[in-house]
């Protein structure tokens, strides 16, 4: 079910049958949110038990060809992490659980990062964010994810990483460790290796052992 925050921003509402313990928001890649992320949310509501809650983190502004990365490359530059946060926030009271968590994927990832400077979401599952800010993302309204994660609760936060993913390199990935972040890694993996099947860098094996951690580490909040 699609709603729309106070902000204007839009968001994909999925909730599982009975009263969920765990809301989950989740901050998706850059093309959006869309009909692969409605889905996802509707399985995750139907098989982890968790309300869902999809952001659109453009908030209304996507580039409206979904084939043109270089434009929303641009828009991402526009995005500005307060506001993001709190759309964020907002989703969480519309959940209305007790516990709340949040998961991202690619672009969303990094904001998953970027969000651990908040008290408000007790685990966090980052797939494959990017953990330095991208030199065409830079812009007035972006910090850098390693320093939210310094400020903020870089415990709660699970990253999940490719290997093989140019984004995250091993040098990156150990500063997230130093940090205190947990980190799982898998060896043959590239960047976007989970959330979406159509994609040629999906590995099952792997996805599927992913989102069992990301799971099991959102219901141990």
């Amino acid at each position: 079910m699609r709603i729309t925050l106070p902000s204007g921003t839009a968001v994909e509402v999925a909730r599982p049958d009975g009263t969920p313990r765990v809301g989950l928001v989740v901050t998706p890649d850059i093309f959006g949110i869309r009909p692969h992320f409605d889905a996802l949310a509707a399985g995750w509501a139907r098989d982890w038990g968790m309300a869902v809650a999809v952001v659109d983190q453009y908030a209304g502004a996507q580039p409206a060809d979904d084939a043109d990365v270089a434009a929303r490359y641009a828009a991402v530059a526009t995005i500005d992490d307060e506001r993001h946060l709190a759309d964020l926030h907002a989703a969480a009271d519309v959940l209305g659980t007790p516990v709340s968590g949040l998961m991202g994927f690619c672009m969303g990832g990094m904001y998953c990062f970027n969000s651990a400077r908040s008290n408000r979401f007790s685990r966090i599952a980052s797939f494959y964010g990017m953990i330095t800010l991208p030199d065409a993302w830079k812009g007035p309204g972006h910090g850098e994810p390693l320093d939210y994660l310094r400020a903020g609760h870089p415990d709660r936060v699970l990253a999940i990483i490719g290997e093989k993913d140019t984004w995250t390199p091993a040098d990156q990935v150990a500063k997230l460790r130093d940090l205190g972040v947990t980190v799982v890694g898998y060896p043959e993996a590239e960047h976007a290796f989970a959330h979406d099947p159509s994609r040629p860098v999906h590995r099952a094996d792997d996805a599927k052992d992913a989102f069992a951690r990301a799971r099991a580490w959102l219901e141990g909040a």
